[in-house]
């Protein structure tokens, strides 16, 4: 039977960080927590992550790299990881959107780098502070 990359799901869960932010400077930072879960029978590896990151006067700004917070973790099958990074935007209220690429892990003895890649896509999600969207 094929892989379903539907079968891994993100959640995300934001919060302003008021101690990290500087209003008076257009610095407001948000942390975002990102649970990623592995439904399926086969593990899986996270490779590299795409971010478009919009504030509220429609400044796009696109981050790519490989893994996230330093990790290309490996989900087991039927687990979850999560993580917790941050932004910061110039304006009270903003949102995030993106993708993983990652891989099936199985075989685990051949480099992930050969192995096909899908793509998992992190539907938008708002950066606001608690007062922002009243």
């Amino acid at each position: 039977m094929p892989f379903k990359p539907s079968l891994v799901g993100i959640d995300v869960v934001t919060a302003y960080l008021p101690n990290h932010s500087r209003p008076q400077d257009r610095q407001y930072t948000f942390a975002y927590t990102v649970t990623i879960s592995n439904g399926s029978d086969l593990p899986v590896q996270l490779l590299s992550r795409h971010w478009i990151i919009t504030d509220a006067d429609n400044e796009v700004q696109e981050v790519r790299g490989e893994g996230v917070v330093g990790e290309q973790p490996v989900i087991p099958p039927q687990a979850s990881f999560r993580y917790t990074s941050g932004a910061t935007l110039p304006t009270p209220v903003g949102c995030m959107q993106g993708s993983y690429s990652m891989v099936v892990r199985e075989p685990m003895d051949i480099d992930p780098r050969e192995l096909p890649t899908f793509e998992v896509p992190i539907r938008a999600f708002s950066l606001h502070t608690p007062t922002a969207l009243n």
